[in-house]
């Protein structure tokens, strides 16, 4: 046995009870509520385990080099609409958003909106648009609803429920912690909002307002999105779930601990992992349960990859569905552009203010019902009015170029001036759904290698022209909310390529394994001791960001989790 405890292959292998691949927004909820029932986990994550201090408020250490894979040593294979009825290959690594201990959440902005009701049926309440994969999900709304709570209450949500014609159902009144302190842009998006007879929403926020459970509350230096949390109030997995299930005594987290293979037995069920360490060394290790939480694209590739005797073309792929129905999430995003001097000197002072945030939405399209726009009811979205993280040396290096030209000397430090101390730029974000179709999936690549020498993932990311027109509408209503603000410039744009992150589904849940690769409860339809639990197992993403989703969903797999393993 060596000094880590665990065994080089070919050697007796340590075993636990549950070994969590991944340690992100599907992982944390495992291992926090199996640790603290007594019931030993390990948690093997590929990255390297950072804490507060090491986020520091710097606009160059967002998302970091070291906090990523790096693309000279693992990337992905990404396949686009050429144009022309083909498709373009490159290699890129910007689907990797946090190679570290607790994985993206610790970058995320912190948007949690609960899906509605109408997500979990699609299907059945708009029909299948011809040429997408919809379906509607194995479970309700109101299964998922109670955990959706317990995410508010332990990972720690700010906001404030008002009523509004699309609000979903709850069980408690409103969140657990009050609203995170606003900026006065808020108060002028609110007027214009109800001049538009629009329902302004404050937007929740996986941001603490107050300390909680050994963490402090937001100190509101504006970086957030993108950024780790110095303080510890931003809900990643780490800070609010995995440091408390290490502090049992029941969780051991291994970091730098790349698993590339999972070893099933003669019944099709998964024996150990396969993972090389810090040094490169290829470790084996046992346990009766095994949960994959790697995001979605690693998910896929570890199953594809992880062929055998009853699983010639990867675990869970006996009918080919490893990998498919992958979505994005479609929309868009724009800006408004307020020139202070055209504004009363106490209006600017408050627009010019740092460290607040907007906090609000609007979801008043989140079903469109405008016959000018579509025939019938479409599914549509919703609209986060939100700030750009500081990034004053990026910005400034964009404006040294105007119409083509190089600028310097007056007319350059005339142009920052302006920019830095004249005007101030808002934005909005548009979130609609990424429609699951054939030609959106993840597979192994039969040319590329990490520096491991395993395939890469393959994502071939076409987009359902639907997609676009639906952003379109959303991204119009955006811009004509902002030139209700009063805003002096306005535009807004639709994107068709992959976001480089909120990416999910490739594993669909189901109940059909002809259709989908893990049963209702996340667990594989052809191997019983294995789970995934991170995005991967979502059929559609909804038109918000599905963070909050895939926390609950893990919280409530953790509970079957906890059923099985009492009863064995």
């Amino acid at each position: 046995m060596t000094a880590a405890g665990l065994a080089p292959k070919g050697e007796t292998p340590h075993q636990f009870e549950v070994c969590i691949v991944g340690s992100g927004a599907g992982a944390g909820p495992i291992a926090y509520e199996l640790a603290r029932a007594g019931i030993d986990v390990v948690v093997l994550e590929k990255g390297d385990w950072y804490t507060e201090q090491d986020f520091v408020k710097d606009e160059e250490l967002p998302r970091h080099r070291v906090f990523r894979s790096q693309f000279d040593e693992e990337r992905h294979v990404l396949e686009l609409p050429d144009g022309e009825g083909g498709w373009r290959r490159e290699t890129t690594a910007q689907f990797w958003g946090g190679n570290v201990v607790g994985g993206a959440s610790n970058f995320m902005s912190g948007y949690f909106h609960r899906l509605k009701p109408t997500d979990f049926r699609l299907a059945s309440t708009y029909g299948v648009i011809p040429g997408s994969n919809t379906v509607d999900w194995p479970i309700s709304y109101e299964e998922l609803e109670p955990y959706y709570t317990k995410v508010e209450q332990l990972v720690g949500v700010s906001g404030r429920v008002v009523q509004h014609p699309n609000l979903e159902p709850r069980s408690t009144p409103d969140f657990p912690f009050a609203p995170t302190v606003e900026h006065p842009i808020a108060a002028r998006f609110d007027n214009a909002c109800e001049a538009l007879k629009l329902n302004p929403l404050p937007m929740a926020r996986a941001i603490l307002s107050r300390p909680f459970n050994g963490r402090m509350s937001c100190e509101y230096s504006g970086y957030c999105g993108s950024y780790g949390c110095h303080s510890g109030a931003k809900g990643s997995s780490r800070a609010a779930l995995l440091n408390h299930a290490v502090a049992s005594g029941h969780c051991r987290i291994i970091p730098r601990a790349k698993v590339y293979r999972l070893n099933t037995d003669s019944k099709g069920r998964v024996s150990s992992a396969d993972y090389f360490d810090a040094k490169g060394d290829s470790r084996r290790i046992q346990a009766k349960v095994f949960v994959v939480a790697c995001y979605a694209i690693e998910s896929a590739r570890l199953l594809l990859a992880s062929t055998g005797e009853k699983h010639p073309k990867g675990i869970g792929n006996r009918h080919g569905q490893v990998g498919k129905n992958l979505h994005c999430c479609a929309g868009g995003t724009g800006h408004g552009v307020f020139k202070l001097d055209k504004l009363s000197a106490e209006t600017a002072r408050g627009l010019k203010l740092r460290g607040p945030f907007f906090n609000r939405a609007l979801q008043d399209w989140y079903v469109i019902d405008d016959k000018a726009a579509f025939d019938k009811p479409v599914k549509g979205g919703t609209l986060d009015f939100v700030f750009d993280p500081p990034s004053p040396t990026s910005e400034a290096n964009a404006l040294k170029w105007q119409e083509g030209n190089l600028l310097w000397g007056t007319p350059l430090k005339q142009k920052l001036k302006a920019h830095f101390t004249q005007s101030r730029d808002f934005k909005f974000e548009v979130f609609c759904d990424w429609l699951t179709h054939d030609e959106c999936f993840v597979s192994l690549d039969d040319e590329d290698k990490d520096k491991w020498g395993q395939p890469v993932a393959k994502v071939r990311a076409g987009f359902h022209p639907h997609d676009l027109k639906v952003a379109q509408y959303l991204v119009d209503r955006g811009v004509e909310v902002m030139q209700a603000m009063g805003a002096d410039e306005v535009w807004g744009n639709v994107f068709s390529d992959p976001t480089a992150n909120l990416v999910a589904g490739g594993c669909r849940f189901g109940v059909d394994p002809r259709t989908s690769v893990l049963d209702p409860d996340c667990r594989v339809h052809d191997c019983d001791n294995l789970y995934v639990t991170d995005g991967a197992f979502m059929p559609n993403g909804g038109s918000v960001t599905p963070t909050f989703t895939i926390y609950a969903n893990a919280f409530r797999v953790a509970d079957k989790l906890l059923g099985r393993l009492k009863q064995a």
